[in-house]
This record gives structure tokens, sequence and C-alpha cells, in this order.
């Protein structure tokens, strides 16, 4: 059975459309896809995130075991800031990508996509050595990201406890009297918070952030418009572009691997994954059709390829989708087709990020 998040009765009595998705029900949307997609773009949206797991790694140990775990180095990740990363198998495939936050040299906060939590809780307390435990304090936890241009405008209102940079945060703030961790990274590709707070606050929270936004646009959002925005901005979403089949660098996240650090986990065989025979590119639709995760890629009648996200992104007017294919095709312009359901739809390689806000 499906789980509720806090702000459940808030999204039904807003008229949310609610969806099974994660092992959670939530809303998918409230005005409409294109609406909200909008509104995050030129104003504000604010999505419930209250699935996302939370996990809590405590010890003398704990930054040993976060490099030894994680691809990416935290040995000189200082206290308010995050920092993402990849957390692969021995055999390079990806476990699942997260976010570190640094509380102290013996706390940090890890947060895990929904449908991997309890794999990863179970995963990460696998492999602890010495000085170090794991609390997985997900269901304590409620999480609202607040989205778009106008989000630092609207959250001022509420808040002087607001991070100035982009993946920092600040761990005890304060949000019109409600207790909160604040931070500043986001997945839409604007700028944003994410606010995290005690599940009996989050109604409160959600309530006292939309009306302070209801003079700038804000509006509630649901996940057909997190996913839109996501892909517009070329975010990675698990499952799709990252699997336990797809490596770090057949994503061409290559970056959040450090292989400088003296070992992690999946480090032996992701230093024989290279170079790597297919890889993650851009698709542009430049026939008539919108392609769809699953659709297979072809060049002429040769598949080579498979979409791991694809749909029309309101934005930019343009539908879109990202692919994996062998590396020969990698060149921005190189045609192929995408066979959607029986039709070869005309596509166009590109760069997998579509859309980027002026800074």
């Amino acid at each position: 059975m499906e789980k509720k998040t806090p702000l459940y009765d808030c999204h039904v009595a807003a008229g949310g459309k609610i969806v099974p998705f994660a092992g959670w029900l939530l809303p998918v949307q409230y005005s409409g896809v294109v609406a909200e997609h909008m509104a995050v773009r030129t104003a504000c949206g604010l999505f419930d995130v209250s699935h996302m797991g939370e996990l809590i790694l405590r010890g003398k140990d704990a930054l040993k075991n976060l490099n030894e775990l994680l691809t990416n180095d935290y040995t000189d990740l200082k206290d308010g800031y995050a920092r993402y990363s990849l957390m692969c198998y021995d055999d390079g495939g990806v476990v699942d990508d997260l976010i570190v936050y640094k509380c102290s040299d013996e706390a940090y906060l890890i947060v895990v996509n929904a449908a991997n939590c309890e794999k990863d809780a179970k995963w990460i307390g696998e492999h602890l050595t010495g000085d170090c435990t794991m609390e997985n304090i997900s269901d304590q936890v409620a999480q609202v990201a607040l989205q778009g241009p106008k989000a630092e405008a609207i959250l001022s209102k509420l808040s002087k406890t607001i991070p100035s940079g982009n993946y920092t945060f600040i761990a005890n703030g304060d949000v019109d009297g409600i207790k909160a961790i604040v931070s500043r990274t986001g997945y839409t590709g604007e700028d944003g918070f994410e606010i995290y707070c005690a599940s009996a606050d989050a109604p409160a929270l959600w309530n006292k952030l939309l009306e302070a936004g209801k003079d700038e646009g804000l509006i509630p959002c649901g996940l057909g418009a997190r996913d839109t925005l996501r892909l517009e901005a070329g975010m990675p979403l698990y499952g799709h572009e990252l699997s336990a089949e797809i490596n770090p660098y057949e994503a061409v996240l290559g970056i959040f691997v450090k292989m400088d650090k003296p070992s992690f986990i999946g480090k032996a065989a992701l230093e024989k994954a290279r170079p790597v025979s297919r890889r993650k590119v851009g698709l542009k639709v430049t026939g008539r059709g919108i392609i769809r995760e699953h659709c297979d890629v072809y060049d002429g009648d040769k598949k080579i390829g498979f979409v791991t996200s694809g749909t029309h992104c309101p934005y930019i007017g343009a539908a879109v989708g990202v692919a994996i294919v062998p590396v020969e095709y990698k060149e921005p312009g190189t045609k192929v087709l995408v066979d959607v359901r029986g039709r070869k739809v005309e596509c166009e390689v590109t760069k997998s990020c579509f859309y980027k806000r002026a800074q």
C-alpha cells in the first residue's frame, strides 16, 4: 500500500490529482503541467518532496565511510555545504545518486531518492566500518521545494535564514517560527530552496509559503512539472539516465567520480570502464511526434540505442529526450530515428541540457 506524505490532505483539499509514485501517493498536477512548468520558469512553484529519503551518518569515522561508499570526495567539504555524488555497486553500476550535507565533522545528512531509500539504507548499513552509525529519519522529516526566479523574494518574507550560495544550507533555520533546515540546491534548473522540517509542521509550512507567494505568482506544482523541468534542464533521474546497468561514465557524470581517492566501492570496475562504448546524449525532435522512455533509437533500420526520458518541454517549446547510444553518434547534429509505436520519428543529437537560466 502506498504511503501518504504529511501534506496529503493539503493536496486533496487544493484539487491535486493524486497518483501512486515510488510507493507514495503524490499530486501529479494541480492547475496543469504546462501552467506549473511555466510558473517555475517565470515566477515560482512549490513542490512536496517529502517522499525523498533522509539518512544521517554519525561518528568519528563518518567521513571515512562516506569516501568509501561514494564516488565523490568529501574530504574538503565544509560545514554548511552540500555535494552531489553517485553510490556504486562493485561492478560500477549505480546504486543511487544523492546529495550529502555536512552538519559537522561527525554528522552528515544524506538525501536519497524515494524509491531507493530502503535499498540505500541497507547497502550503506552493510558497508559501514569503524566508529560510524546510520539512522534513517525519513519518516520524521517532511521536505518542500520552492523553485523559481522569485523563490528568494518569497522566502525572505518568512525567514532571515537564507543560504547565500548554491549547494549551501543552514542547519538551524527558521521559517516564520518553524524550525527547519534550509538548503539551496534545486532540481529544476532554477534558483530555489529545499526546506526540511518535522513532519507535523509540514502543513503549516506549506500554507505559509503559499500565502507569502500569492502576489508573486507562486502556485503548487506536481510530479508532472517536476519531470518536465528537470528534463528541460538536463538533470538525470535514477532509473532513467542512471541505473545498475548505466554507469557514471555512460551517464556523462564522470566529473563526480574522483579516481584520485585511495579507494571507493566500484573504483576497480570503473577504472576498466573507460573508454565507454556508449553514452548519454540529448535528442531534439525534428520530425513530428513526442519521444518517450523505452523508445528504441535507430540509424536507418539498425537499432543503436534507447530513450531514457522524453517529453514536450513547455518553456523551450520543443519535444526533446535523452538517450543512450554508441559513442560514434555523440556529435551534435547527428541524425537518428526514434521508434514511437511503430513510426520512425526524425531526431537530432544535441546536448542533454536544453535550458539554462540567466545568471
